[in-house]
């Protein structure tokens, strides 16, 4: 039975004699477009410039030519993989009346041989018989990533900068910790506020200042850090000052709902809310695929194993979902979920209390995705007054 938002399959009526059929396969430099027209024998095969302008044409003289043939169109599907152009031509695309489509690139089915055969040309075919099966509503045969608007991409912007930001201070406070350990200094912490006056006063175990190319490059070091730093703050501050002019708005009430919850800061319930928790996700089991908390079972006649984590989701959700897992052990001891990881671990198996925290990590994602969307409460779980 067909489910809402399942993107496993076409739920609408495929006709072949009255639908044109296109599949993009793309590069930094060209296209390369390929088709299915109806009333052509042979299936067209065509290389354009990255001009989204050329391939409208291009799908438009291909509408010709089958009326020609004495096919009328009255549906046009153009696919495509996810990749690094992201979803922009398929809202060009859709904005033109053409239903556009983006593929998982994992969910298309492939040659297992050790060498097999890889071009565009061939790409292009595997493209074309895997959306052909997804229209006919077949399913396996391809899945389809939901198309977001501009503007949800858009939100996602600052938590993702944001945490571009901050690996960057850790790569600059590292540097210059490892620069000081060469010279012996040890106690010095970059993050102080007083660092810059701090600096030229630190001395060598001989008793020496910094050498003069060392100290310079601290402070520049140093200078770097303090931009950084601003721009963490300045991020941080525009998101509660959107948070404030608009409460009311779907996503920012869940990210304030899930900020109530000890232990869930501003920044994690953000980060949950864009990139997981607003989708229109089917159901709980899609949930925890998207963030790849699943498990890789490998079964092959007597042999039982499992991989471990999928990994095939949501990275940047994944590794919060398994740190959210660990604070909740601290903040919420009285939790249904905590308790339920104590009572699994008492017994101190090796090993036990990291396949745990996984299990954890999915049962909790699921919860808050229901806590926000449906309402339903979180089991002993302390929150902060509203």
């Amino acid at each position: 039975m067909p489910q809402p938002n399942d993107m496993s399959r076409s739920l609408a009526t495929f006709d072949h004699d009255r639908t044109l059929i296109a599949v993009i396969e793309m590069s930094q430099s060209s296209w390369l477009v390929a088709g299915i027209v109806p009333g052509i024998e042979r299936h067209p095969l065509k290389k354009l410039a990255v001009d989204e302008e050329a391939l409208l044409r291009l799908v438009q003289r291909w509408q010709d030519e089958a009326a020609q043939a004495g096919r009328k169109i009255e549906r046009i599907a153009v696919a495509f993989e996810a990749g690094r152009d992201g979803f922009w031509l398929a809202r060009w695309l859709r904005a033109r009346n053409i239903e556009a489509y983006v593929i998982h690139p994992t969910s298309v089915a492939v040659s297992r041989e050790h060498r097999r055969a890889k071009t565009d040309r061939l790409d292009t075919e595997l493209l074309k018989r895997a959306f052909l099966g997804w229209l006919r509503g077949e399913p396996d045969h391809c899945s389809m990533a939901a198309i977001p608007t501009m503007e949800e991409e858009d939100a996602k912007r600052p938590h993702r900068e944001r945490e571009s930001l901050v690996a960057e201070r850790t790569r600059i406070v590292n540097r210059m910790k490892g620069c000081l350990a060469r010279l012996g200094i040890r106690t010095f912490k970059p993050t102080l506020q007083r660092a810059t006056d701090l600096l030229p006063t630190l001395r060598t175990p001989e008793g020496t200042p910094l050498p003069a190319n060392a100290l310079a490059e601290m402070s520049r070091d140093l200078a770097r850090l303090h931009f950084v730093e601003d721009q963490i703050r300045e991020i941080e501050a525009a998101r509660l000052e959107r948070l404030n002019q608009a409460p009311d708005e779907r996503s920012h009430a869940m990210v304030r709902l899930l900020a109530r919850i000890i232990g869930v800061g501003i920044e994690t319930a953000d980060m949950l809310v864009r990139e997981v928790l607003s989708r229109n996700l089917r159901d709980r089991r899609a949930v925890a695929r998207y963030a790849g908390l699943t498990g890789a079972p490998d079964e092959s006649g007597s042999k039982r194993r499992e991989k471990g984590l999928a990994r095939a989701g949501n990275a940047r959700v994944r590794r919060a979902m398994i740190q959210l897992a660990w604070r909740f052990l601290m903040f919420q001891k009285e939790s249904a979920l905590a308790q339920w990881y104590r009572g699994r671990t008492a017994d101190g198996r090796q090993g036990t209390r990291k396949s745990l925290i996984v299990a954890m990590a999915r049962k909790l994602l699921i919860q808050l995705w229901h806590f926000v969307t449906t309402g339903q409460a979180l089991v002993g779980v302390e929150m902060r007054p509203a």
